[in-house]
Parts: C-alpha cells; sequence; structure tokens
C-alpha cells in the first residue's frame, strides 16, 4: 500500500480501494496504522508520503538482508 501512495500521491480511499482491490474499509484501517507510524499524512486531496518514508524503507531493507542471511545460514546447516 505504501508503494502504491507514493507512485500516486495525493490518492484517496476509493482509488486505493480500486486499484489494489481491496475493500474500502481495509484501506481506511491500512491509512490509520500508517498515519499513526508517520509514513503517511493526510491533505485535502488524499494521503501523502512523509519524510519519515525514506527511512523506514532502509531500515526495512536492513532487516530483509538479516532474514535472508538468517535463511542462508539455515540452508547451510541443512546440508
Amino acid at each position: 500500500m505504501l508503494k502504491a501512495i507514493q507512485e500516486n500521491q495525493p490518492i484517496g480511499i476509493i482509488r486505493l480501494s480500486e486499484m489494489m482491490s481491496v475493500p474500502q474499509h481495509k484501506v481506511r484501517y491500512s491509512l490509520r496504522i500508517l498515519e499513526q507510524e508517520g509514513l503517511i499524512k493526510p491533505s485535502p486531496d488524499g494521503a501523502m508520503t512523509t519524510e519519515r518514508l525514506h527511512d523506514f524503507l532502509d531500515y526495512l531493507k536492513s532487516v530483509l538482508d538479516m532474514m535472508s542471511a538468517t535463511v542462508q545460514d539455515l540452508r547451510k546447516s541443512l546440508g
């Protein structure tokens, strides 16, 4: 959902719902969570990403890299 917001901002609930084939109530809930985390902000034209998004995505990439390394280690240990 963050990628859809980032690529189409500002974007409203109805358009996000249609683009992602997700019910509006689920989009609304997701937007509320993302706003609480400071990753998006509301505007008169719809949701927009905040400056915090870049740092969050960098953090997410590092976590995924660590998970990937852990999976590789587990594969090696299985022989």
